[in-house]
C-alpha cells in the first residue's frame, strides 16, 4: 500500500506561521518518503485563510522531488482553458508525473462567489474534464457550454498525468470509470461504506472495459508519539462533531495504532492512502507528517 499526503492549506486567521507550516509539512513529507504530494481546492473562504492550489503547489514543488505531485480542481468552478494552462505550467515545473484530482464542489457560497450556477455542475464537470484532457494532449478544442472556440494551450505535460476522479454516488463512481484513470474515495468513508463503494467502482470498470492502475482513498489522520497524546486531540475534535464524520472514517493515535486503523482499507482493495493531517497546533501537525514515514513502512509490511 502506498501512502501519499494531501496537505491542508487552511489555517487560523492571524497566524503568521500558517503558510510556513505548509512548506514545513511538504518538506517533512519528502523526508518521510511519502509516495505522492497534493493540495486541495476551495474558494471564497474568508475570513479563514486558505492558500490557493496553483501558487501553493508551485512553491511546494521546490520541496519535493520526482515522485508524483498534483492538486485538486473543483472543475465546475474553473474555465477549462485556464485550468489546462495552470496544469501545463505546474507539470512543466514538476520533476515527475502530475496528478489531477477532480471534485464536483459543494455548498452554494463558493459557486455564487465565482459567478457559476450550481445547477448543472455535473455537466460542467464532465465537459470540463473532457476539454482539459484534450487541451493537455495538444488538441484544439471548443465549447458552447463554456463559451469559447478554437483554444489550444502550451506547455503540455511531458512526464505524464493521472486523473483521479472523486465522488461518492453511483453516478459519480461511474463517471470515474468512464473519464478518469482511477476513482478517488472520499475522506468520510468508513470501512463499511468503503467496501460497498469499491465494489460499485469495480462493477463500473467492468462495464466500461477499464482496469485502474490504483484506487486511492483519502483519510484524515493525526499521529503522535503516543496513543494517549493523539487521542487527546482526536477525541476532542470528534466530540465537537469533526466534519460530521464517523469515528471509523478517521485515524489517530501512535504510529502502530494508526496503521491498524488504516490497514483495513488495504485489505478491502484500496492501493493508496492519502493522508491529511487533522487540525492541530502547527508544530504538532509537522510532527504528525514526520511520523507518517514510519506509518508508510508499517502499512507496506502488512
Amino acid at each position: 500500500m502506498r501512502v501519499g499526503i494531501s496537505l491542508g492549506t487552511a489555517y487560523r486567521s492571524g497566524d503568521a506561521d500558517g503558510a510556513a507550516s505548509v512548506v514545513r509539512q511538504a518538506r517533512a513529507a519528502r523526508e518521510a518518503n511519502l509516495d505522492t504530494l497534493s493540495v486541495g481546492d476551495h474558494h471564497a473562504t474568508g475570513p479563514m485563510p486558505y492558500l490557493q492550489n496553483v501558487p501553493t503547489l508551485g512553491r511546494l514543488l521546490a520541496e519535493w522531488d520526482d515522485r508524483p505531485a498534483g492538486c485538486l480542481f473543483l472543475v465546475p468552478l474553473w474555465h477549462p482553458v485556464l485550468m489546462a494552462e495552470q496544469i501545463g505550467t505546474l507539470a512543466d515545473i514538476a520533476a515527475g508525473p502530475f496528478i489531477i484530482q477532480t471534485g464536483l464542489g459543494g455548498g452554494s457560497a463558493q459557486f455564487q462567489a465565482m459567478g457559476v450556477p450550481r445547477v448543472g455542475r455535473a455537466s460542467r464537470l464532465e465537459e470540463g474534464i473532457t476539454l482539459v484532457r484534450g487541451l493537455l494532449r495538444g488538441e484544439t478544442v471548443s465549447s458552447a457550454l463554456f463559451g469559447f472556440e478554437g483554444a489550444q494551450i502550451a506547455p503540455l505535460p511531458m512526464r505524464g498525468t493521472e486523473w483521479w476522479v472523486g465522488g461518492g454516488t453511483p453516478e459519480a463512481i461511474d463517471r470515474a470509470a468512464r473519464l478518469g484513470d482511477c476513482w478517488y474515495g472520499n475522506a468520510d468513508l468508513t470501512a463499511t461504506s468503503a467496501r460497498v463503494l469499491i465494489e460499485i467502482y469495480r462493477e463500473a470498470c467492468a462495464r466500461h472495459g477499464f482496469e485502474p492502475s490504483r484506487i486511492p482513498i483519502r483519510k484524515d489522520v493525526f499521529i503522535a508519539e503516543t496513543d494517549t497524546d493523539a487521542e487527546r486531540l482526536g477525541d476532542a475534535l470528534m466530540s465537537g462533531g469533526y466534519r460530521g464524520f464517523d469515528r471509523g472514517a478517521v485515524a489517530y493515535g501512535g504510529v502502530e495504532k494508526v496503521a491498524e486503523q488504516l490497514a483495513v482499507f488495504g485489505e478491502i482493495g484500496y492501493t493508496d492512502i492519502i493522508i491529511r493531517t487533522m487540525p492541530a497546533p502547527l508544530d504538532r501537525a509537522v510532527r504528525s507528517v514526520e511520523l507518517s514515514g514510519d506509518l508508510r513502512t508499517r502499512l507496506q509490511s502488512v
